[in-house]
C-alpha cells in the first residue's frame, strides 16, 4: 500500500505516504491504532487542489472521512481538525462550527478550540481581513495523552520571584516555561518562509509539532488524511513518531516524500519552534528570545539541583 520509507533516523520509526484516494486509504486502516489524527482538509473555496461543491455535499464528504477517522483512533488518542472559513460572495461560514455536529455525533470530547493567529493573507475590502483559523481538538475518552512540558513557551518574566510570604525570594513561575494557551501566534507559510513549497496553503511545521509533542509519545502513530506536501509526516519523523498520510495530487505527494526523507536525515529546514514573530521596531528580539531560553534553562537546572539536594 503506497510507498513505505524506512527511517534510520531513529529506532525503527517509519513513514507511510500513500498517493491515492483519502477515503479508500482510511477505510483500509485497522481499528483503534492511531494515536493522533491531525489534518487541514480543503475548505471548499475553489483552490487548485479541490473541486468546489455545495456545502451540503462538502459536509457529506467530510462526514465520511471523519467517521472513519473516529474508527481508527486509539481509545486514548486525539483528533485535531484545523479549518478556516468557507467564503461565498463575501459571506463566511466557519467550517469548525459546520463540522462540529459530526464529531458530536460520535460523542467525542472537545478539549480545546485553538485559535491559530497569523499575520499574512488576502486583504479584504468589504470586511476585516481574516487572520486566524481554528483547530478543534477532540478526544475519545477522559483518559488521553497530554504532555505539557515539551510545548511550554518562554515566560515573559523568567526571573520573577515571590516578594512576600513563605516563598519570598523563590521563583514564582514554572522554570520550564508557561502553558502556550489556546491562542497560537505562528506565522503561516508564505513567500520567503523557510519551509515554503509550491503548495498555496501548507501547514507550518511548528503548528503540527506542538500538537504532536503534546498529544503523543515517541513511537506513536500520527495520521494526516489530507497530507498535502507532508508537514505532518515530516514533523512526526522529526520527533521520533511514525507518520502516515495520503495525498491525491502526485506533485504534492512527491514533495511529501522528499520532506519525509529530509526529516529522517535531519536535514529538513524548518522555522524554530517558539521563535518570536519578527518585529521591525524590535529587531533584537530573537537574541532576547535565545537569552530568555538560556535563563529558563538555568533556572530549571538550579531548581532540579535544589530538589535533589
Amino acid at each position: 500500500m503506497g510507498e513505505t520509507i524506512l527511517n534510520h533516523y531513529s529506532d525503527n520509526a517509519k513513514a507511510v505516504i500513500y498517493n491515492g484516494s483519502c477515503l479508500d486509504f482510511v477505510c483500509s486502516l485497522p481499528d483503534r491504532r492511531i494515536k493522533l489524527i491531525v489534518t487541514s482538509p480543503p475548505y471548499n473555496i475553489g483552490k487548485s487542489y479541490e473541486k468546489k461543491t455545495r456545502l451540503s455535499e462538502y459536509y457529506k464528504e467530510q462526514e465520511k472521512i471523519i467517521d472513519e477517522c473516529v474508527r481508527i483512533l486509539a481509545d486514548d488518542g486525539s483528533i485535531c481538525w484545523q479549518v478556516g472559513n468557507f467564503v461565498s460572495n463575501g459571506e463566511i461560514v466557519p467550517l469548525d462550527i459546520l463540522l462540529f455536529p459530526i464529531f458530536q455525533k460520535h460523542k467525542l470530547k472537545l478539549r480545546n478550540r485553538i485559535i491559530w493567529s497569523f499575520g499574512h493573507g488576502l486583504h479584504a475590502s468589504k470586511r476585516f481581513s481574516g487572520r486566524y483559523e481554528t483547530i478543534l481538538w477532540f478526544t475519545k475518552n477522559n483518559e488521553y495523552t497530554f504532555n505539557l512540558d515539551p510545548v511550554r513557551i518562554p515566560q515573559k518574566y523568567p526571573n520573577k520571584k515571590h516578594f512576600k510570604g513563605a516563598k519570598t525570594g523563590e521563583f514564582s513561575c514554572n522554570p520550564l516555561g508557561k502553558n502556550p494557551s489556546d491562542i497560537w501566534d505562528i506565522p503561516n507559510v508564505k513567500n520567503n518562509h523557510i519551509e515554503k513549497t509550491i503548495h498555496p496553503c501548507q501547514f507550518p511545521i511548528e503548528l503540527v509539532e506542538r500538537l504532536i509533542l503534546s498529544m503523543t509519545d515517541e513511537k506513536d502513530i500520527v495520521f494526516d488524511p489530507f497530507l498535502g506536501v507532508g508537514s505532518t509526516t515530516a514533523a512526526a519523523l522529526k520527533n521520533n513518531r511514525v507518520g502516515i498520510g495520503c495525498e491525491t495530487i502526485r506533485e504534492y505527494y512527491d514533495i511529501a516524500l522528499e520532506r519525509a526523507k529530509a526529516a529522517m536525515e535531519g536535514s529538513l529546514q524548518t522555522r524554530p519552534i517558539n521563535k518570536p514573530i519578527y518585529d521591525p521596531n524590535n529587531p533584537k528580539q530573537t537574541l532576547d528570545f535565545e537569552k530568555t531560553l538560556q535563563i529558563q534553562k538555568s533556572i530549571a537546572q538550579r531548581s532540579l539541583f535544589a530538589e535533589g539536594a
